[in-house]
């Protein structure tokens, strides 16, 4: 019989056979978690985390089984499925063998876990929310990142006006504006906290290495499917001068470049594929465009999902922002954060600018890429063992990164994951997009932000109609807390066909 044999439908018959299996279960997972956190215990500074990476150490093994067979067992007999545990893996599971002692009538049975001791992890996140992201409005418990505009630096009326509409969490991108007219728009941030009482963190995205196209040579030509492209490092090449030629921003990603990777313009808008190496560049051939094609611009994102690529994730730019984000902000996004050395790396920096800080800087790892999904429980260890942590599900780049396709099932395990480590989860990119940016939302935008009050934030990008993207997006959070929190349906009574 193998480790897994006793979660099988044959030996799942009866309340005895499943009470035996749910007691190895847990045996299995407990000692496996002892073995992981044992193993992480050296990383965890923060007392704080001990509960909780533990917890995510028997989530991540519970969730090394296929579970589906023991939860149809569980059903007829009323007990959980296990399928809503992620903040408190052996609380649940202690719960069910309970249950199941009952039933099966033993003598000397564990008693049920206390309601504190149950819901011990979600009241863990809800403290690791609030530290990282800010209390929640009394209208709901998910907050609201407004990402800055141009407009914020001057505007003081607009900055007040977006806390009064809700804007819980500011966020300037480093990648724009300057560090004045950035300091500009924090003090219009912490005068309109003193007018209208309401609270905001300030967080700042670090630009990071985002490999982008430069100099486009024929930048009138429309790339088609079959066509070829030479990717560049230095100087266009004249071997290849009849094609239309890129400059890569980042020349020291395309020697790791090899032929059959793939490699995706302007925001997976253009897919090609690798057809040939050289000293100075990549030939490209185009294999997923628009039909009527598509112009190559300078300042594209460009992105390798098939290449394990080694990229310093910290530029000097970066080093030069943190100076200022230490001074002025709460907490710095981390752009294309990889694993767990990439964290420590940048918690090294924080500590070398923050010794006057009563607390550490809280960090949000940005997941878009491959690699950080791959590396997932390594960066959530490294980052909140030391400091207090949030996970960024940034879907533009992660969607490229791993194929549309899987987006919405990554996005899901992220969110489990991030549960189980009592970290709190920012959903972003694109949230409500046409209605920011056109004034028109769309009926999968609608359902795509009902879907966001599963994480604990929800970011809105900039746009002529933010406002009104902060007011439907308000209304939409409040609405879906009443019905569901995380995976768990809130059943209230329901009344929405009385009045159709």
């Amino acid at each position: 019989m193998t480790d897994s044999d006793y979660l099988d439908s044959s030996s799942l018959c009866s309340p005895k056979q499943i009470l035996n299996a749910v007691l190895q279960l847990r045996r299995d997972i407990a000692s496996e978690a002892d073995a992981m956190f044992a193993d992480w215990r050296k990383r965890i500074t923060r007392a704080d985390f001990e509960c909780s990476a533990k917890n995510f150490a028997c989530y991540l093994a519970l969730r090394r089984r296929d579970l589906r067979d023991l939860q149809s067992a569980l059903l007829p007999l009323g007990l959980s499925s296990l399928g809503r545990s992620e903040a408190r893996v052996l609380a649940n599971l202690d719960a069910v063998i309970a249950s199941l002692q009952a039933i099966c009538n033993v003598k000397k049975r564990q008693p049920h876990p206390t309601s504190e001791a149950f819901f011990k992890g979600e009241n863990l996140l809800k403290q690791n929310a609030d530290l990282v992201l800010g209390k929640a409005p009394d209208r709901r418990s998910v907050r609201m990142m407004i990402t800055l505009p141009p407009r914020a630096i001057d505007d003081y009326a607009f900055v007040s006006t977006l806390l009064e509409r809700g804007m819980n969490c500011a966020r300037i991108n480093c990648a724009h504006e300057s560090p004045d007219e950035w300091e500009k728009m924090i003090h219009h941030i912490r005068r309109a906290e003193k007018s209208t009482g309401l609270s905001c963190k300030i967080f700042m995205d670090l630009a990071g290495p985002k490999v982008r196209t430069s100099t486009v040579q024929k930048p009138r030509l429309k790339s088609k499917k079959g066509d070829l492209i030479f990717l560049y490092a230095h100087r266009p090449s004249n071997k290849f001068k009849r094609f239309q030629q890129v400059k890569c921003a980042l020349p020291d990603i395309l020697p790791q470049v090899s032929q059959g990777d793939e490699v995706w313009i302007d925001d997976g808008h253009i897919g090609t594929v690798v057809e040939q190496r050289t000293s100075s560049g990549a030939l490209l051939r185009v294999t997923t465009v628009e039909d009527k094609g598509k112009i190559i611009k300078p300042d594209k994102g460009l992105n390798f999902p098939t290449t394990s690529l080694v990229i310093n994730p910290l530029t000097e730019k970066d080093l030069r922002d943190l100076d200022f984000i230490c001074e002025y902000a709460d907490g710095v996004n981390y752009s294309f954060v990889q694993d767990g050395s990439d964290v420590k790396r940048l918690q090294s920096e924080l500590a070398k600018r923050t010794t006057r800080r009563k607390a550490a800087m809280a960090l949000i790892a940005k997941i878009e890429t491959r690699r950080a999904v791959e590396h997932f429980p390594e960066i959530v260890i490294q980052g909140a063992g030391k400091n207090p942590l949030g996970v960024m599900i940034a879907r533009g780049d992660l969607a490229v990164e791993i194929g549309y396709q899987r987006i919405a099932e990554i996005q899901e395990e992220l969110l489990w994951l991030s549960e189980a480590a009592h970290v709190p989860v920012i959903w972003a990119t694109q949230v409500l997009e046409s209605l920011v940016k056109k004034g028109i939302p769309s009926r999968a935008e609608i359902t795509d932000a009902a879907m966001a009050e599963r994480a604990e934030c929800v970011m809105l990008n900039k746009g002529e109609f933010i406002l009104s993207a902060m007011e439907i997006l308000d209304n939409v959070l409040m609405r879906m807390e009443q019905h569901q929190r995380k995976k768990t349906p809130q059943l209230r009574a329901l009344y929405s066909w009385q009045s159709i």
